[in-house]
Formats: structure tokens, C-alpha cells, sequence
């Protein structure tokens, strides 16, 4: 008797051990998704993280601090701050420059030899093209990352200011 009654107390310690690991879990997830939907979805990387769904699940960790976001910028910084409730501080400078406005690339597409190079850096599938043909980007989708510029062999890649509707 006295062990099914220790059994009993073991299974049920551990089954609360397990709730409140799962609603740790859930709570995490749910700040990850509160803090993603926060973020700019450049997908840029300057973060130092592949992403930003990535970088949001290190700030609900703690493991990333809210500045490292230079797309999202000290709008995004400060909302960060109030959603985990921390001071506000500025974009590191080591994260790169804050840009003044959103930009887009532009393909001189009578240069682009069509090595598919940019295509194969865009995070967003924002490029399109085929090999030895030219490459064109869908503004729409292109989030200024500028990921596309260092592998681009003939340098035409610029990035201009975006037209948003």
C-alpha cells in the first residue's frame, strides 16, 4: 500500500515537472512569435543570426540582445525593449548602419550575365532568372537585405530606394 502511495506522489511530481516544462516551452514560443512578428523579415543576417525567426527565439532565450536589428532600427529596438521589458537602447553600430529608408535591389539587367549567383544568395526569392540570361528583381518581395550584392561578379546590383503602394 505505502508503495503504490509512493508511486503515486513520484508519478504525479513528475507529471508536474512536466507541465510546467511544457508551459515554459509554450511561453518561449509564444514570445519567439511575439518577437518575430516584431522584427523586419529582411532576412538579412546582420543580426549575426540566419534570420529573423532565429533571432527571435535567441532574445526570448536571452541568449541576443534586443539592438541588433538595423532594418527594423530604434522603432523596432524600442518595441523590443517593451515587449520583454527592458530599457530601450539604440542599434549597435557593429550590426551596421540604420538605413534612412527601405531600399530594394535593381538589376542593370544589360550588364547581368546571368550566373544565377544573385539568385542563389536571395533569402526571399526576390530574383528571377535563368543561367546566361539576365536576372530581374520583383520589388514586391525584395526586402533590402542586400545579400545579392557581394556575389554578383559584374558589380550590377544597386540598391535604390523602394516604391511602396
Amino acid at each position: 500500500m505505502i508503495t503504490a502511495l509512493v508511486t503515486i506522489a513520484v508519478l504525479a511530481a513528475l507529471a508536474g515537472i512536466a507541465t510546467v516544462a511544457t508551459a515554459s516551452h509554450v511561453e518561449r514560443a509564444s514570445l519567439a512569435d511575439r518577437i518575430d512578428a516584431l522584427l523586419p523579415q529582411t532576412q538579412c543576417r546582420r543580426c549575426t543570426f540566419d534570420g529573423c525567426r532565429p533571432y527571435a527565439e535567441a532574445i526570448a532565450q536571452g541568449a541576443a540582445d534586443i539592438n541588433q536589428c538595423p532594418p527594423g532600427g530604434e522603432r523596432t529596438a524600442k518595441a523590443l525593449a517593451q515587449l520583454i521589458g527592458v530599457a530601450p537602447k539604440p542599434v549597435g553600430k557593429e550590426f551596421g548602419v540604420v538605413p534612412n529608408h527601405p531600399t530594394v535591389a535593381v538589376i542593370d539587367e544589360a550588364a547581368c550575365i546571368g550566373c544565377t549567383k544573385c539568385i542563389q544568395a536571395c533569402p526571399v526569392d526576390a530574383i528571377v532568372g535563368a543561367s546566361r540570361y539576365m536576372h530581374t528583381v520583383i520589388a514586391a518581395d525584395c526586402t533590402g537585405c542586400e545579400l545579392c550584392i557581394p556575389p554578383c561578379p559584374v558589380d550590377c546590383i544597386d540598391m535604390q530606394p523602394a516604391v511602396r503602394h
